[in-house]
């Protein structure tokens, strides 16, 4: 078995054991991914793939692209066409814009109307379930920033059941590291996103990045500490009443 094989062996378990624990996959779903072309969403996308392959759980799998019309911030469309075509995975390709506004920062503006989008695409396909590329680390840095800047212990959830409608928001890259990702992609030979964005800059989130860098090396366990307290304070699943960041988009 090669390294790549290796690797994939192991993100392949770890993703099994997400979907096991948080009850993501049932049979008979329907799964719509949000792929941005990034390193996550395209692992998503190939475990989600390869799974559905299986009879167990028995579900289906769809993706969409949401592109920003005012805003540079792309992967090549024939590139992630035909990284789903080989998977299997119909592609849709959706195309939207935002108008700035003095009231609300642009990154606000341009994640809100993406995930509108995904949600419409959802309803339209008849979806149950979107699929998002949150890892492990992406929901850490996240508890970290709500408890720093809001007062409050909460992370994007696993698992989010939506009450306004039938949809549900699943993570099942939350038991992944992103340092493993980033070694698959690079083996994988993933298309790096082209990343012109104005209005990228250096955010909370990345300080946050760093400051949790420097915890590990505190303690290298602190991963595992952080992410048991999330579940022993039922923070991994949750429906949109206690979760603010999904809810807001309705």
């Amino acid at each position: 078995m090669t390294k790549q094989e290796q690797l994939f062996k192991h993100l392949n378990e770890r993703f099994v054991r997400a979907f096991v624990r948080y009850h993501l996959l049932a049979d008979d779903d329907h799964v719509l991914i949000g792929l941005s072309g990034g390193k996550d969403s395209l692992l998503l996308t190939e475990l989600l793939a390869k799974r559905a392959r299986i009879a167990h759980p028995r579900f289906k799998v769809e993706a969409v692209h949401v592109r920003m019309e005012n805003i540079r911030y792309e992967t090549s469309s024939d590139y992630l066409q035909q990284f789903c075509d080989n998977l299997g995975v119909p592609l849709h390709l959706v195309t939207t814009r935002f108008e700035p506004s003095d009231k609300k920062p642009p990154c606000f503006l341009c994640s809100w109307h993406r995930r509108k989008q995904l949600f419409n695409i959802a309803q339209q396909l008849g979806c149950n379930k979107i699929a998002l590329g949150h890892h492990r680390d992406d929901m850490i840095h996240t508890a970290l920033m709500n408890l720093t800047f809001q007062g409050r212990f909460s992370t994007m959830p696993a698992l989010l059941k939506m009450r306004k409608m039938p949809l549900s928001i699943i993570r099942p890259l939350c038991l992944i590291d992103e340092a493993d990702i980033r070694q698959y992609a690079e083996m994988s030979n993933y298309q790096k996103q082209e990343k012109l964005c104005p209005y990228e800059h250096e955010t909370f989130r990345t300080r946050i990045a760093k400051l949790y860098a420097d915890m590990e090396l505190m303690n290298p366990e602190a991963r595992y500490s952080i992410w048991k307290a999330l579940e022993t304070e039922g923070k991994l699943i949750e429906d949109d009443s206690d979760a603010t960041a999904e809810s807001s988009m309705l």
